[in-house]
């Protein structure tokens, strides 16, 4: 059964494919079918730059556990990273 769950959102960075680094204009988040994990449902996690073509993607599909897992270390390490620039802020 497909679920039709996706969200995109815009994406400011660089991601790595096959022909080298490349900008990201958008993080697709989806849960479906896994094309290679071998799981009923995954989460999909697609980090894309639409006008350069289907080579110019990132793609890793995880358990709901690992999703949520790397959803805690990303909260975790955005919360250490605004201290960080808080402080810098102040010392300028």
């Amino acid at each position: 059964m497909c679920t039709s769950i996706v969200e995109i959102v815009n994406a400011e960075g660089s991601g790595k494919g096959e022909h080298g680094w490349f900008d990201l204009t958008n993080s697709v988040v989806s849960y479906d079918h896994p094309h290679h994990a071998v799981l009923e449902e995954a989460i999909t996690i697609d980090f894309v730059n639409a006008a350069l073509g289907p080579e110019a993607r990132v793609a890793v599909e995880l358990t709901l556990e690992a999703a949520k897992e790397l959803s805690g270390a990303l909260l975790r390490a955005i919360a250490a990273a605004e201290i960080e620039e808080s402080g810098r802020l102040r010392n300028t």
